[in-house]
């Protein structure tokens, strides 16, 4: 059994989310700056993201569960209501039995 990860082959990131998060890009500096939260969950064998980036003008929130094909992008209008759902969401998964091993700013590297 190979051991490495085919990263191509098991996300698109040609489609829509890159586009769609692409737009938060151009605020940072513009209209306020931008915030961003991850939140890395762990369930018996599985791992699975929970992100949010808001700046004045909205936010986008991805969510990579690792039962789905491609990760899922919402948009909002309004950056508040992202930060209340992505908060439900947390506490929803832990209610579900999944641990949050990292909650803080995206690691890079």
């Amino acid at each position: 059994m190979d051991d490495e990860f085919d990263f191509d082959a098991d996300f698109d990131l040609d489609g829509d989310f890159d586009e769609d998060l692409a737009e938060f890009d151009e605020f940072d500096g513009e209209l306020g700056s931008i915030e961003m939260r991850t939140a890395v969950m762990q369930k018996n064998d599985m791992i699975a993201l929970l992100c949010i980036k808001t700046a004045s003008a909205g936010a986008a929130i991805c969510r990579v569960d690792p039962r789905e094909d491609r990760p899922a992008v919402q948009i909002y209008d309004d950056a508040a209501a992202a930060v209340e759902w992505f908060t439900k969401s947390l506490r929803t998964s832990r209610r579900n039995g999944w641990n949050v091993i990292y909650d803080g700013l995206p690691l890079q590297g």
